[in-house]
Formats: structure tokens, sequence, C-alpha cells
């Protein structure tokens, strides 16, 4: 029965040979439910448990609104720069450094152009790894080149926004993004060329403060944190309790902030038939 027994004290096994889980093969939702990760995947990234929305980036929303998830994506090799030459914890031209080769995204948007149910379609996706989504002189550029796209091709344009808002590193040069997007959408309006604004799990900040809540059709994933400062500033500032559910995709429709509320499952045909609606053409 030396199998049920030890015949050498102590675990053998040397480290090389361990059979260990690889890292991501399981997801944990907030309630706690596990969800297989290509399920999760084969699911748009909501939870068949829950229905709870896992944050995801521009890849993922890429691959859902276009077909084939072909596209093409625009100024794909922009960059940002450190005129301030700021320092905080490290330098932040470190820090995009740094960003740039964990993340493999050059900065906190991408825009991208293709057919998404047999129309061209621009979108401008953001992505929370990239310093939290956080909007920069980049973000505000390479939105309003998307925009400039729109007007010159007469295309939809549709922003997908994730982000904690301005970012500080950037100081002035970052809030200049506000009016800077502002003024484009209001070219983007005068050419009356559809925009629809998707807010996504976090939007907060500068960026609810412009693009994100200027939509011709503002709509928002279920669940989604939305405002301009967080819960806890709001409370400290009011000296009030919060209502449940404060900030959320629901509470804000609630309050007349947002359109509608739609399912990722949804996102794609919801997107294109506002976008029809919008345009007076036949339903696709």
């Amino acid at each position: 029965m030396a199998w049920f027994k030890r015949k050498e004290k102590g675990i053998t096994t040397p480290t090389e040979a361990k059979m260990d889980v690889p890292k991501g093969l399981w997801y944990k939702s907030p309630t706690g439910k596990i969800v297989d990760a290509e399920e999760l995947a084969r699911n748009l990234w909501v939870s068949p448990e829950d229905d709870f929305h896992v944050r995801i980036g521009s890849a993922e929303y890429f691959q859902i609104l276009f077909d084939d998830n072909q596209f093409t994506e625009l100024d794909a090799n922009m960059t940002a720069k450190d005129p301030l030459n700021f320092v905080d914890s490290k330098k932040y031209a470190d820090r995009l450094v740094d960003t740039i080769s964990k993340t493999k995204l050059k900065d906190a948007v991408r825009t991208a152009v293709g057919k998404s149910k047999g129309n061209d379609l621009v979108v401008c996706c953001m992505d929370f790894a990239f310093i939290g989504g956080s909007m920069g002189a980049v973000v505000g550029e390479k939105i309003a080149r998307g925009i400039d796209y729109s007007i010159k091709n007469k295309v939809p344009f549709v922003m997908i926004s994730k982000s904690g808002g301005a970012r500080m590193m950037e100081a002035a040069y970052s809030l200049m993004q506000l009016a800077k997007t502002s003024a484009k959408l209001a070219q983007l309006a005068d050419a009356q060329i559809p925009y629809i604004s998707l807010c996504t799990d976090p939007t907060t900040g500068g960026t609810t403060a412009s693009y994100a809540m200027l939509g011709d059709i503002n709509i928002a994933e279920p669940g989604a944190l939305i405002g301009f400062a967080g819960p806890r500033v709001v409370r400290d500032t009011t000296g009030k309790d919060l209502p449940d559910g404060f900030q959320t995709a629901e509470f804000v429709l609630d309050h007349g902030f947002l359109d509608f509320i739609s399912h990722r499952k949804e996102l794609k045909n919801k997107i294109n038939l506002y976008i029809d609606l919008i345009l007076n053409q036949d339903i696709r």
C-alpha cells in the first residue's frame, strides 16, 4: 500500500515540472459567480450566471460592432508627449513608455472605420487599461480626427467612453480637450451626421462633462458607473447620504441623462437601429 504513504518526506517535484493552472481560465463576477473564460468570451464578456457586463477594451468592442471584425484603424501610431515634464511617483514620460509596453496600446483611445450591418461606421473606443482611460491631448486629437473623417465621408460616428476623466499629467492640455471635442461634435451636428454615445463602466470626470453626454442618442451598458465626481466626493461635498444605485446607468436613465440602456448582446443592432431612425432610412 505504498501509494497511500510517502516513501520520502516533503514535496520533491521540481518547480519547472509543476502543473500550475494558467491565469485567465476563470472569471469571478462581483456577485461571486465563477465563469469559464472561453464561455465568457462567447457570451460577449457578459456573465451568463448574473448578466454582469465585464469591463472590456477597444479590441472587444470592435469585434462586437464591426462585421467579421474587419476594420481599418485611423491614426494608429499617435502617441503622447510630456510638454510639462510632469513627475509624480515617476516621470510621466517613463509612465507612458511602461504603459505602452504593458498594454500594447499607444494611448487611451483607438479609432476605427469599417462595416457594421453592411454600412460604414466610425467608432472611437476608449481603453481603461491605459492610465485609467484618462483623457489627454492624444485622446482629444484622435476623437477630433475621427469626427473629421465622419464629416468628410458622411459616415455615422460612435463614441464608446470608458474613462476616469482628464489626465492630470497633462494638466490644462487635458482640460482643453473638453472644448476641442465638443466643438468638433458641433461641426458633426451641423453636417447632420448621426452621433451615438455609449457610456460604459466607468464614464466619469471630464469625459462625462464633454463628449460622453453630447450624443444625438446617449446610451449605456447595464450597471455602468456614470457621473462627474465619484460618490465619495459627492457625499463629502453635500454632506448627505446618497440614494441606492446612485450613478449607475439605471439611476442616470431614471433622471433623464440617458435615452436607453442596451445589453451588450443587442449593442450592434441597437446602434444601427438608432442610426437608421435618425437618417430616416430603411431599418437594416
